[in-house]
């Protein structure tokens, strides 16, 4: 008995005392290991912070089809992106007018037929300014009779707001009176007074009363000034009373005037604004 339980002893010992050897060895495969596969995820994140810049950018996923679908679809702006590059040509070649010679105007070159005929007919120019002081009435009349009668400030607002915005642009740069300029008692305003040349208050009324036209389904109406505002144009560039810059303005003036009145109306609207006595604000109703 002693013999055996002296060799039992004897491998318990030997057996207690390589375990902490074991354990080190398989903590340190283990460390091993995790320090392998660390390195291992390392690797790929460290690939794609050095590439994720590029590989995210769409263009990175465009297709021939794709490029190919730009030219078929959209036609519109790659017609803009050509005009862009041409007129960038066009600018950095472009002989700059000097100071001691009048503005080039091309208006002015496309209407020469119409400033002769006028220049030489006093009386057609008187003709042509007053019909135009007409038109500058109806334009007046009907945006009034919106709010007034029909109870819609919209275009009363745009009005507001486009007249504000010229008075502003044309006091802060006066341009000069074109040297050819035909004036006229008749025409608008009346009587031969100062005014601003930028930008053209005539077409900018005739768009925004032709836009609301349009919302209230009367095309005729509004396709009868479209007409009577291109004519007026014509005779605007051919009697020299203003720029063709003007008058483009005076377009781009009146589409942005109606957007802004309709956004101030629409909040106005949602905000329910009311008066004391109940009634609703009249120029949000």
């Amino acid at each position: 008995m002693d013999a055996h339980e002296h060799l039992r002893s004897s491998c318990t010992l030997k057996t207690r005392s390589n375990k902490p050897k074991f354990r080190s060895a398989a903590i340190s495969l283990r460390s091993s290991a995790d320090r392998d596969r660390t390195v291992a995820e390392m690797k790929p994140a460290k690939k794609k912070t050095e590439n994720g810049f590029w590989s995210e950018a769409s263009f990175m996923n465009w297709t021939m089809d794709d490029v190919v679908g730009v030219f078929r679809f959209h036609p519109i702006p790659c017609f803009f992106a050509a005009s862009l590059m041409f007129f960038m040509a066009v600018e950095y070649t472009l002989r700059m007018v000097p100071p001691s010679s009048p503005p080039f105007d091309l208006g002015f070159v496309a209407t020469e037929w119409l400033y002769r005929a006028l220049a030489s007919s006093p009386d057609l120019n008187t003709l042509l300014a007053g019909l135009n002081t007409v038109f500058v009435g109806m334009q007046s009349t009907y945006i009034l009779w919106t709010w007034m009668v029909e109870g819609r400030p919209r275009a009363a607002i745009s009005a507001l707001f486009m007249f504000t915005c010229r008075g502003i642009l044309g006091y802060s740069t006066q341009l000069p009176v074109p040297q050819e300029f035909l004036g006229s008692g008749a025409d608008f305003p009346v009587g031969n007074v100062s005014f601003f040349l930028f930008f053209s208050g005539h077409v900018g009324g005739s768009v925004i009363a032709a836009l609301d036209m349009r919302r209230m389904k009367r095309w005729e109406m509004a396709w009868a000034f479209d007409v009577l505002n291109f004519l007026q144009v014509l005779r605007l560039l051919g009697s020299r009373g203003h720029y063709t810059i003007d008058l483009a303005v005076g377009v781009g003036a009146g589409i942005l005037c109606d957007s802004l009145a309709g956004m101030y109306v629409e909040s106005k609207r949602r905000a329910v604004i009311s008066t004391s006595n109940g009634n609703h604000d009249v120029l949000t109703k």
